[in-house]
């Protein structure tokens, strides 16, 4: 399936002149090398305008030199040099603004992806990673794009149009300058309308070729499907009728471009041959001579060359400034979890963690906490159980502050974990997740992950404690063997020992087990939930649990109801309420 970079329909409601102001300071950096580069491009233009004075006077001193064909070395020298000099100085040009270029697109990536990471869970849940990544790399291309059309063609071509209008209009008459300036904002306007025109067949060529292609796709995936209903055909006359539709937008792209660069052709013919009958005109009124006619004709096929692109130069333009702004949009997206200003950081001595009357909702109109209060002492293990959906998640993500409360407060040892900073509220607390995702990288990376300033040495030690160790010495590269995307290559058991590694090698004082085991097999869970008594011994913890087995040695259950705490009390309390948590105990025993 063809993805088509660049061709969506430019947005409407963008500003792209506040865009750029927004983007002004990346290139603020490097402001000696933007004025150096600017520099090198007067100066090329310079010697490029140049080029045609000088083959002015080699025709001038040819034309009176009737008798002896002889011209002076400097005028050849002068015009090699130009020659030379145009070509050196576009270069340098170019060479310069690399820096500057590549510069600004590695600051703005840098710029976006650290706010990516400062927005809420929330945002990524519901964005689509590949829309954003597309967005990101389209973003910064698109700075790059602008850049160089505005380094590399319009501003070469604005500055030798100036050149060429300043000399024509001290050296000749004022209607040379006229004739030459009109010509070229015909072509221009009449360039920017028909490509603004022709654009939509365009856009609707490359959408409708990538349907067909994701039709084609779409068919010969489900061949089975299409199999069973003896449905060939029916795929066939779908594809061709997308495909009809495709050839029509193609066939209306090409003869409009076509029309395109006739037109333009028409507009320099009438200009070019206006300027020549002109300059004719004057050599026989012998206020011109053969150079001069040469130089007329010689500065406006200058300046036309550039002005091919320019509708390319334009249609780009657009759609890179449509990029820009998805990007723009990225970077001005609001931060729903901030902290508050002057921010002190967690000061966690004991571990107490205390919910109070805590009442919480992913969408206004449905309710998953309410008014959920309790309390873990230092060094308890408190497990958390219910039906799903009954919020049991909720409070570790809460705790974590991937989302702030509706009403309510949570505090770790007296602190409203509002009031703090976001990054040492993190730091003292370790999470062990139902799901571990590990990077495709090596087990000793995936570790060190957890404490990137740690010792090999503190990581074998966490691998000791976390009972993975050996297993990890019996693969054939050991600790750099790679796990594979997402961790692919590891058992479950073998995934929840390297979180459980990663908890303890990052040294907090709350641990938070959310479902650690409940998609283990049973011999597996056992050893796992071993591991996990050893390694919450001294440490405040919360255990979200399904499988009510591993967690009857806890301080204290809380069982939830509807985003409501319904029992609250030891296994052996909560069995002799014979209530919910009776009910399920039950249920799970005779399975």
């Amino acid at each position: 399936m063809h993805h088509i970079s660049q061709l969506e329909a430019p947005h409407t409601d963008r500003n792209d002149l506040q865009n750029i102001k927004t983007l002004l300071p990346l290139l603020w950096e490097y402001r000696g090398r933007v004025l150096l580069a600017l520099s090198c491009l007067i100066v090329a233009k310079l010697a490029n305008v140049g080029i045609p004075l000088v083959l002015k006077d080699i025709i001038d001193h040819l034309d009176h030199q009737t008798e002896q064909l002889i011209l002076p070395i400097t005028l050849l020298l002068a015009y090699g040099l130009l020659k030379l000099s145009s070509s050196l100085f576009n270069e340098l040009r170019d060479a310069i603004f690399a820096r500057i270029r590549y510069r600004a697109m590695r600051r703005l990536s840098v710029k976006v992806i650290k706010h990516l990471f400062s927005l809420s869970l929330n945002f990524h849940l519901e964005r689509q990673t590949g829309a954003i990544t597309r967005d990101l790399e389209r973003g910064t291309s698109s700075l790059s794009s602008i850049m160089n059309y505005m380094i590399f063609s319009i501003l070469p071509t604005l500055a030798e149009f100036l050149l060429v209008a300043t000399i024509l209009l001290l050296q000749y008459d004022i209607w040379f300058a006229v004739v030459t300036f009109a010509t070229v904002t015909i072509y221009t306007v009449f360039t920017l309308m028909v490509t603004e025109w022709r654009m939509h067949f365009r856009l609707e060529m490359n959408e409708k070729d990538s349907k067909a292609n994701s039709q084609a796709v779409d068919g010969l995936i489900n061949y089975e499907t299409v199999k069973y209903f003896n449905n060939d055909d029916f795929e066939i006359s779908r594809y061709d009728k997308t495909l009809a539709s495709w050839e029509k937008s193609a066939v209306n792209s090409q003869v409009s471009m076509s029309a395109l660069n006739f037109g333009q052709g028409a507009i320099i013919a009438v200009g070019i041959t206006i300027i020549m009958m002109m300059a004719t005109q004057g050599v026989v009124n012998g206020n011109m001579s053969i150079g001069d006619l040469v130089l007329v004709n010689a500065f406006l096929l200058q300046l036309f060359i550039p002005l091919n692109f320019l509708g390319i130069v334009y249609r780009q333009m657009k759609y890179s400034f449509a990029d820009m702004d998805l990007m723009i949009k990225l970077l001005k997206q609001k931060q729903d979890i901030t902290d508050i200003p002057n921010a002190k950081d967690l000061n966690v001595s004991h571990g107490e963690i205390t919910f109070n009357q805590v009442n919480f909702s992913y969408q206004t109109e449905r309710s998953i906490l309410n008014d959920v209060s309790f309390t873990v002492k230092a060094g308890q293990k408190i497990a958390i159980v219910g039906s799903s959906g009954a919020g049991k998640s909720t409070i570790v993500r809460l705790l974590y502050r991937f989302y702030d409360l509706n009403q309510g407060s949570i505090q770790i040892d007296q602190q409203d974990i509002s009031q703090i900073t976001q990054d040492s509220l993190r730091q003292s607390i370790g999470v062990v997740p139902q799901d571990t995702v590990l990077f495709n990288n090596s087990i000793y990376y995936n570790l060190l992950y957890a404490k990137t300033d740690a010792t090999e040495q503190d990581i074998k030690n966490a691998a000791k404690m976390a009972h993975i160790h050996q297993f990890i010495l019996s693969l054939p590269k050991g600790y750099d063997t790679i796990v594979g995307e997402r961790g692919l290559k590891l058992s479950g058991g073998e995934k929840q020992r390297m979180a459980i590694a990663r908890a303890i090698l990052k040294k907090p004082k709350i641990l938070l087990f959310d479902e650690a085991t409940s998609s283990l097999d049973s011999k597996t869970e056992q050893a796992i939930q071993q591991t996990l008594k050893e390694v919450a011994v001294n440490h405040t913890t919360i255990v979200v649990a399904h499988r009510l087995s591993t967690i009857t040695d806890a301080d204290q259950i809380l069982v939830m109801s509807q985003g409501s705490i319904v029992e609250q009390g030891t296994h052996h309390e909560l069995l002799s309420l014979n209530g919910s948590y009776a009910n399920l105990w039950q249920i799970q025993q005779e399975s």
